[in-house]
């Protein structure tokens, strides 16, 4: 059996910080020790890993990613986006099923399971999308498979808008899992597009995109969705937060594993706000839009105040190319996930969050709010997830560093001061100063649903 020993770490896990080693055999954590390991240990048989002024971190989980496989792979696809997970610390991701085709039936649910399996480096698992007219197929999905199911309650592609009342009050009363929602209010942002082209012209600028999906639009959304979650009685969860005001429709007075409406707020959102469009442009051309500095504030605040549950990326990768254009033309979303910890470890050395604060929002949280079996903490028996990160090196994003296959980042020129040194995947090293160990492959999570 591979046993590994990662020696003298600086370990933040559970709210706590302390100097300590980890004890690693085969896929799981074996022992977790405060301090040296005790002399009675035979540790002989461990390869050891020095880690010496590195911090050791479970490994984050990202439950907000868009892959692009299939039918998209020219901007991404799971092999690729996979490897840039690790890079960054993400050991685990959910994929969103807005691909092509769209992730609706079962049969196209499987084909991802089996290509993941074939290509993802790390962990993986899979939404399931709600449309008006497939509630047959939401009642046979397996449940220990998937994380829940996605709605889109907001403007999208094709078949995922999902704006019929009597599908949307027989799937929040009946689908028997998580429903993880696209919050933004369709009428409104058509109403905002019809009042700023009929002012300016159809040629509207990155400027106006917080305009047309405006707070108002979020909010009005959002709302809905915990109005008929809380009166049917469904598991809601609001992913990719943006505005101050929809934090009021969140609860920080129960524990996460009592919450029935939690959310999501993504790193973009924590980082910009929309003063940074004049340097950024399109770069930073998300859905929902990037709000005020008042928003931004709001957000990590709650994020503070555990009114918001988890932090992640919406890893959305498209080509340059399709950022061009106009306000009402340009591709919205971006890559994030090679760069989501170390964004966040760098606001949190800037004094805006703890280190431990982090390491609850990225992965604690997500296996606790998705019941993900054994995975998410540094615990014996858990799946050896791991990070080291190195605290103390210096290096700036560059195209040639960019692992996503989109070659590019709202990143780069920026200097982060924390680094990932090495990734562990069920035990094994995915990444490692630089190189993805290209052999390995990761697991489907489980859920205990």
């Amino acid at each position: 059996m591979n046993k590994k020993w990662i020696k003298d770490a600086l370990i933040i896990n559970e709210g706590r910080h302390f100097q300590g080693s980890v004890l690693i055999a085969g896929d799981t954590i074996e022992a977790v020790y405060e301090g040296p390991v005790p002399p009675e240990v035979d540790i002989t048989p461990y390869e050891q890993i020095d880690a010496q002024g590195k911090w050791l971190l479970p490994g984050c989980i990202d439950d907000q990613v868009h892959f692009r496989e299939p039918g998209l792979t020219h901007k991404a696809d799971i092999g690729s986006e996979s490897r840039a997970a690790v890079a960054g610390g993400v050991t685990s991701f959910m994929d969103m099923p807005n691909t092509k085709p769209q992730t609706t039936t079962l049969e196209a649910l499987e084909w991802k399971f089996k290509r993941a399996a074939q290509t993802s480096v790390a962990n993986y698992s899979f939404f399931f999308g709600g449309t008006n007219d497939n509630f047959k197929e939401i009642q046979q999905v397996d449940k220990t498979r998937v994380p829940g199911l996605k709605l889109f309650l907001g403007s999208s592609t094709g078949n995922m808008l999902v704006n019929d009342k009597a599908a949307l009050e027989r799937i929040f009363s009946e689908c028997g899992m998580l429903i993880a929602i696209h919050a933004e209010k369709e009428e409104i942002i058509q109403r905002n597009i019809a009042h700023y082209t009929g002012l300016y012209g159809e040629d509207l600028d990155i400027s106006f995109h917080s305009l047309i999906r405006s707070e108002e639009a979020c909010y009005a959304s959002s709302a809905e969705a915990v109005e008929l979650a809380t009166r049917l009685g469904a598991r809601l969860h609001i992913l990719h937060l943006s505005t101050a005001r929809e934090t009021t429709l969140l609860d920080n007075t129960l524990p996460l594993s009592e919450k029935q409406i939690t959310g999501e707020v993504c790193v973009h959102h924590l980082w910009f706000h929309d003063g940074d469009y004049a340097q950024f442009g399109n770069r930073i051309k998300w859905n929902p839009s990037i709000k005020t500095l008042a928003d931004r504030n709001a957000l990590r605040q709650a994020v503070n105040e555990n009114k918001i549950d988890i932090v992640a990326t919406d890893h959305a990768p498209h080509l340059p190319a399709e950022k061009e254009g106009s306000c009402l033309k340009a591709a919205s979303g971006g890559p994030l996930v090679q760069h989501s910890l170390v964004a966040m470890l760098e606001l949190a050395g800037e004094g805006h969050f703890t280190y431990e604060k982090v390491v609850e929002k990225m992965a604690h949280a997500p296996a606790t709010l998705f019941h993900i079996d054994r995975r998410g903490y540094i615990r014996p028996r858990y799946y050896a997830d791991l990070v080291l990160v190195d605290p103390q090196h210096a290096w700036t994003v560059s195209r040639e560093n960019i692992l996503s296959k989109c070659g590019w980042s709202p990143f780069e020129g920026y200097t982060f001061h924390h680094a990932v040194d090495t990734t562990f995947v069920n035990g094994e090293i995915a990444y490692q100063r630089g190189q993805v160990n290209d052999a390995l492959r990761g697991r489907e999570l489980k859920y205990l649903n």
